[in-house]
């Protein structure tokens, strides 16, 4: 049992009263949950069905179908289904918790099993079987994985996920829903299902017990599906000598391709494995050539006073005649004999017509152009590659290719076929390929300024794809805070810039985080836990000068460029550089002496000093005669070294 603290289902209640406690297991339709019924206490196992197929009707409906099923079997080889239910937007169902493991569990660790446990497997499995066939239910889906092992010893079916009425034996449309190994073959051809297409996949799962492997094998579906329809289930003995030639019997029978030569339910495949096991038990011969079958004799009442009333088994015996032998001419037995030699050689013709027609038959329907073969996944291959499939498995392929848009199917590739994709077609059908033209396009609205949920609702609505884990936040002083900056496609293409835009293809956004805090003139540690509030770590770097702020203290964050000089932005999660004041610059005072006033004042005020005067005489000269007085001398005197913005004292005279 596996637990998974992080699935949100896990110590939650269901419906006010299933507390559920950990996850069992996972599989295509829905996850099972250990649960505890707070009203009855008492562990349950509780199946919830996926999220994202909750919203399909046909899906749904094979959900509640399920508990449907399970409900009208009440057998001790069928798991008990308590409850079924809606909580919200959970579909679940209740069913009796069976600690232990599955069929499939004992095959991996014992790969072959003796001849007694198969059949006790095998018992257990067709009464509950019979039980389902009996109140007119066929399971569809039986393999290995739903036969339940439990700790106690108990042997019981589940997963009634694919089971239907027995009547109802064209679904067509979902004929390869169950596991393709254990598919019958006119399940695979035609889409047929009833109660002996049960009995197939019985058969394949006691080959597979005996053998230690299945049947048939391949490294694609539709290469297993297509020995299911053609080939004869071969024998168990033929892996593993061992096993005795009545089960390699029962294996055929179960496995016959034609369903007529089947058994016609469970209950008809359990009462022969029943003989099965009296004849193995008793010790009689096992070959394969015997034709010897179990003689039940009436009760001695019936028969002879004195004899014991019990059921006596006996094997074929020798003939005796008991009365007076009757005598004929050589004439009437010469007639006799003729008569069935003439009779004889009649039947063994009508024998060989039969055989051949059968044959015929046979091959028309299961390799020649009568034979049906179900369309392979094409989807993504190249037109050259899906033609040569297709070719191999039998079906001709239009040198003309159609085109279909596909949101998941690269542009150029295959994207489905005509017929579709999983349709059963005569051998030899033409198909037409469907060449992907990408996605198709849809108008797109514009979200920049939305909030972040009206864009992703807005982005649904639209029959696109909301992309969560490429979403960003960046913090932007001139966006509110979660309103969106940008929104971008696959490409990284600004969608701002485009009218359509490809269906179900994905957007991720990117969205405010507001301004960054405000550090400048703060102390560096100051500024460091401002900007760890907004999730931004900070440290001091590099140092500059600054004419407004204290040595010591932070100017600002460093902002990176890219290679366009552009600022790039900063997110939640980022490390930042500091930049710390060093305080004023020191320059160089410029030599100015003896320049008119117009030119010096131009290169003090570029080195970044104030200015005074000496006298009254150099202010008036200043005013009155900018571009005829001429610097006398300056202090701090030429070459000195300053801060930046010191204040220089000037003396000027008038020129000549």
């Amino acid at each position: 049992m596996s637990i998974n603290s992080t699935d949100p289902l896990i110590g939650r209640l269901i419906d006010g009263r299933y507390q559920v406690r950990s996850r069992i297991a996972r599989g295509g339709m829905a996850t099972v949950y250990l649960a505890t019924d707070l009203r009855l206490e008492r562990r349950v196992a509780i199946k919830v069905m996926h999220g994202h197929l909750a919203d399909d009707s046909n899906y749904r409906a094979r959900f509640i179908q399920e508990a449907r099923s399970a409900a009208r079997l009440a057998h001790p080889n069928v798991v008990n289904v308590y409850d079924q239910g809606q909580d919200g937007e959970t579909a679940y169902l209740v069913m009796e918790y069976l600690p232990g493991i599955t069929l499939r569990d004992l095959l991996q660790e014992h790969q072959v099993l003796t001849t007694v446990q198969a059949m006790d497997i095998m018992e257990a499995i067709l009464s509950g079987l019979a039980a389902a066939h009996k109140n007119g239910i066929v399971h569809r889906d039986l393999k290995p994985e739903n036969v339940l092992l439990a700790d106690d010893g108990r042997i019981k079916i589940g997963d009634f996920g694919l089971a239907r009425a027995a009547s109802a034996n064209t679904a067509t449309g979902n004929a390869l829903l169950g596991t393709i190994a254990y598919l019958s073959p006119e399940l695979v051809t035609r889409g047929i299902a009833d109660a002996r297409s049960d009995i197939y996949a019985v058969g394949i799962m006691l080959y597979e017990m005996l053998a230690g492997e299945q049947p048939f094998r391949g490294e694609q579906a539709f290469q297993i599906a297509n020995q299911h329809a053609n080939d004869t289930v071969p024998t168990p003995s033929t892996k593993n000598p061992r096993v005795p030639a009545e089960l390699d019997e029962l294996v055929l029978w179960a496995t016959a391709r034609d369903p007529e030569q089947r058994p016609r339910d469970a209950r008809a495949m359990l009462e022969q494995l029943h003989e099965t096991e009296a004849i193995l038990r008793d010790g009689e011969p096992s070959t394969a050539t015997s034709a010897q079958r179990t003689v039940v004799m009436p009760t001695a009442a019936a028969s002879s006073p004195g004899a014991t009333a019990e059921t006596q088994v006996i094997a074929a015996r020798a003939r005796h005649r008991t009365g007076p032998i009757l005598a004929e001419s050589a004439q009437a037995l010469a007639v006799k004999s003729d008569k069935r030699r003439s009779r004889g050689w009649w039947l063994f013709g009508l024998v060989i017509l039969v055989a051949a027609l059968a044959g015929g038959t046979g091959w028309y329907f299961g390799a020649g152009p009568g034979a049906h073969l179900t369309i392979p996944s094409v989807a993504g291959a190249s037109q050259a590659d899906a033609t040569s499939t297709l070719t191999k498995l039998g079906l001709k392929v239009s040198p003309t290719a159609g085109s279909a848009y596909s949101p998941t199917v690269a542009k150029g590739t295959v994207a489905q076929t005509t017929p579709a994709i999983g349709t059963s077609v005569v051998r030899d059908s033409t198909i037409t390929l469907l060449l992907s033209n990408g996605p198709q396009p849809r108008p797109i609205s514009k979200f920049t300024g939305l909030t972040q949920s009206a864009a992703i609702a807005q982005i649904k609505g639209e029959h696109f794809t909301y992309d969560a884990k490429k979403s960003t936040n960046q913090f932007d002083p001139s966006a509110p805070l979660d309103t969106v900056i940008q929104a971008l496609g696959v490409d990284g293409t600004d969608l701002a810039t485009v009218t359509t835009y490809g269906d179900q293809q994905a957007i991720h956004l990117v969205v405010s985080a507001g301004p960054l805090p405000a550090v400048s003139g703060m102390s560096v540690s100051d500024a460091t836990a401002a900007l760890k509030s907004v999730n931004v770590t900070a440290t001091a770097g590099k140092q500059d000068y600054s004419d407004t702020i204290k040595s010591g203290l932070v100017i600002g964050v460093d902002t990176p460029l890219d290679s366009s000089g552009k600022a790039i932005p900063i997110h939640p999660g980022d490390s930042v550089n500091l930049v710390v004041s060093q305080g004023p610059e020191p320059v160089p005072v410029p030599d100015v002496i003896g320049q008119v006033w117009s030119t010096a004042k131009q290169a003090l005020t570029a080195a970044g000093f104030q200015i005074k005067f000496k006298n009254g005489t150099s202010q008036g000269l200043a005013n009155s005669f900018p571009n005829v007085a001429t610097v006398k001398s300056i202090d701090p005197g030429v070459g000195s070294t300053v801060l930046h913005g010191s204040t220089v004292t000037v003396t000027l005279s008038a020129s000549g």
